[in-house]
């Protein structure tokens, strides 16, 4: 699994997720069990901006060499996941949504998962290149 596939599988990702939060935050909401509000549905929409700009950031980024930019994408992408989960898990725990919560905790795991292992085949192919 390289950068390129797992950059192209987020963007692709983001790309359903910021449509989804843009024209259907009532849906949205729901399937985690919090009612909708006008208030929500503008936070909504508006963190649906969040998502395109990562799917437009990593579509671009797609083929980008090793670097300190590529890999600050990486590491900025593995910690917005752990704060998902984390956030995720709270909200579930205080009761604040029901439990297909889990499901969006349970991609964003497998998401900054994937970018890890990027990660850490990126450091590893960097070692190897120093020392041959």
């Amino acid at each position: 699994m390289s950068f390129r596939h797992v950059a192209i599988l987020t963007s692709l990702l983001f790309l359903v997720l910021a449509l989804g939060w843009m024209l259907c935050p009532e849906q949205m909401l729901t399937q985690w069990g919090v009612q909708y509000s006008d208030g929500t549905g503008v936070v909504s929409r508006r963190g649906a901006a969040f998502y395109l700009g990562f799917a437009a950031m990593f579509f671009m980024a797609r083929n980008a060499e090793h670097s300190a930019t590529r890999m600050a994408l990486i590491k900025g992408i593995i910690t917005t996941c752990t704060v998902l989960i984390l956030l995720a898990v709270y909200e579930f725990s205080v009761g604040q949504v029901n439990n297909k919560i889990l499901i969006a905790a349970l991609i964003e795991a497998i998401l900054g998962l994937a970018f890890l292992y990027v990660w850490r085949t990126s450091i590893k192919k960097n070692i190897t290149l120093a020392i041959s």
